[in-house]
């Protein structure tokens, strides 16, 4: 089980607010419009906890109705499966879609594509059908209303940004031009790695490979994706993966290159354009 993520902080703002769980809301009879699936790594990874925090100020600062299942959230079984445990799998999954139903959850918003694909692609099949987003397409639908915008933040007006498509956004569900719809917004200059889009690069992590050490080869994974970024000469690299933060992190530490370059989630990137 996931700890409780139902009480978050806004640390820049001196100030708090509620993040209402499932439980609570159907207690006061309420019923969300959206559920915020937070995700292992949202709920236990330091650096993916400030990401949830920036959905969860987006979500707010918009006014959408939501909620977390807090305690009641568990993995959704996608590092199960892809190590080959189908009978784990099944069982972490069977476990939240029972959750699930039980609340009437019908749209559901993920911080991680990995989560993301899980649930829209595989749950049905074991009867767990829901509307199932990612939260960048999420910020491209808020922006196109016109409740997002990227003025009273900070700016990143001409920033050189390069974005990596995480795998399970983009050559697994072919979700490429949200997170970039996202980008467009701030008035940078967006650039292009070699290998983009369909033809995009694994960050390393994927098929479960981000709780082990790589096999032997000439170069790990993630170097040869940081170097492909690095080549863009950007400010930032953006994401939309907490695994892939995790390993565009690391190569830019390797590469000795923090100070340059930032790592930044499109939640993280829109939340402090609109000085959330």
């Amino acid at each position: 089980m996931i700890p409780d993520t139902s009480y978050l902080i806004l640390d820049n703002r001196q100030m708090e607010f509620k993040v209402p769980t499932m439980a609570e809301l159907m207690a006061a009879g309420e019923e969300p419009e959206i559920l915020f699936w937070v995700g292992c790594a949202g709920s236990y990874d330091e650096r993916a906890q400030k990401i949830t925090r920036d959905i969860c100020k987006i979500l707010h600062h918009v006014g959408i109705k939501y909620a977390v299942l807090g305690t009641e959230e568990s993995c959704t079984g996608d590092p199960a499966k892809r190590a080959g445990n189908e009978f784990l799998f099944q069982m972490q999954a069977m476990a939240n879609i029972e959750v699930l139903n039980a609340y009437n959850v019908k749209k559901i918003v993920t911080g991680c594509p990995h989560c993301f694909n899980t649930i829209k692609n595989e749950y049905p099949g074991l009867g767990g059908a829901y509307e199932v987003i990612h939260h960048t397409q999420l910020i491209q639908d808020l922006i196109n209303e016109g409740k997002l915008k990227a003025e009273g933040g900070e700016s990143f007006k001409g920033k050189k940004i390069t974005y990596h498509d995480p795998c399970y956004l983009g050559r697994g569900n072919g979700i490429y031009e949200a997170p970039r719809k996202a980008l467009e917004v701030l008035d940078a200059q967006l650039v292009e790695m070699k290998r983009c889009k369909s033809n995009g690069l694994c960050c390393g992590a994927g098929g479960a490979q981000m709780f082990k050490e790589p096999e032997k080869g000439n170069k790990d994974i993630n170097v040869e994706r940081i170097d492909e970024a690095l080549e863009t000469g950007p400010q930032v690299i953006a994401a939309g993966c907490p695994f892939c933060m995790t390993m565009l992190s690391d190569g830019v530490k390797l590469k000795d290159k923090e100070q340059e370059v930032k790592v930044l989630d499109i939640a993280e990137i829109t939340a402090r354009a609109n000085g959330l």
